[in-house]
């Protein structure tokens, strides 16, 4: 028995130190196998390390893009607000050229209509025989009265921008006038207005009705652009519309 037991024991120890050996051999593997996780650890943070850098980068191209394309969309509308701008301030100005036009020549069918009437008058007062007047103190009386409601008329189309055309002795103009006949007078330029038959009439700018004229045949001709009678810019228009230009 006391054989038996100390072969037990022998056996045990045995075992005992395989397995204190197969221990040792599992740390020491162990133990460089550790040292392999510390490496991979270590591999792993330098791997991502650029993985981040990387992803920053990504980031801040996606900003960049970002930032052109506000600037575009900001460009883009600040051009189309100068345009609604500059096309409103032309809708503006064309508005008020509109409005004033439209004030201004309002009166060109009734005062062109009116002219009927202001021709009437002086007809009438044409049709007194000479010196009648002088020796009848009620048809001086009714001319005088004539006379009045012409000035008043005249005056009052005056007030809504109607000017009487002037042409007598200024240089025909064809936009202005029209010539009816041709007088031959070797003193005066030709084509200088000589007689007015017909008074005309112009509304600002405007011919409401050309004078018609007689003009001179057979004077020195004057070239295009002279100073002739020193002619005003708007022949036959008498001076104070030019203002309203």
């Amino acid at each position: 028995m006391t054989g038996e037991s100390e072969k037990h024991v022998n056996d045990h120890e045995s075992e005992s130190g395989a397995h204190s050996a197969g221990g040792g051999a599992y740390f020491k593997g162990s133990g460089v196998a550790g040292a392999a996780p510390g490496a991979a650890g270590a591999q792993a943070e330098t791997a991502e390390e650029p993985a981040g850098s990387w992803g920053g980068e990504e980031a801040a191209a996606a900003d960049r893009a970002r930032i052109a394309e506000l600037e575009a969309e900001n460009a883009d509308v600040k051009d189309r607000l100068i345009r609604l701008a500059a096309d409103m301030e032309n809708l503006r100005r064309r508005t008020e050229r509109e409005v004033k036009d439209a004030r201004q020549f309002a009166v060109a069918n009734f005062a062109r209509d009116i002219l009927a009437v202001s021709d009437n008058l002086a007809r009438a007062l044409q049709a007194i025989p000479e010196g009648a007047r002088d020796t009848d103190p009620g048809l001086q009386t009714l001319a005088e009265g004539v006379e009045m409601t012409a000035r008043s008329m005249q005056s009052t189309m005056e007030r809504h921008g109607v000017k009487k055309l002037e042409p007598e002795g200024q240089r025909f103009d064809p936009n202005f006038h029209q010539a009816m006949f041709e007088v031959p007078n070797a003193e005066l330029p030709n084509n200088t207005v000589v007689q007015v038959v017909q008074d005309g009439y112009a509304i600002g700018e405007r011919v409401l009705r050309p004078a018609m004229v007689g003009v001179s045949k057979g004077g020195p001709k004057v070239a295009v652009g002279a100073d002739a009678n020193a002619a005003p810019a708007k022949p036959g228009v008498p001076d104070d519309s030019t203002k309203d230009a």
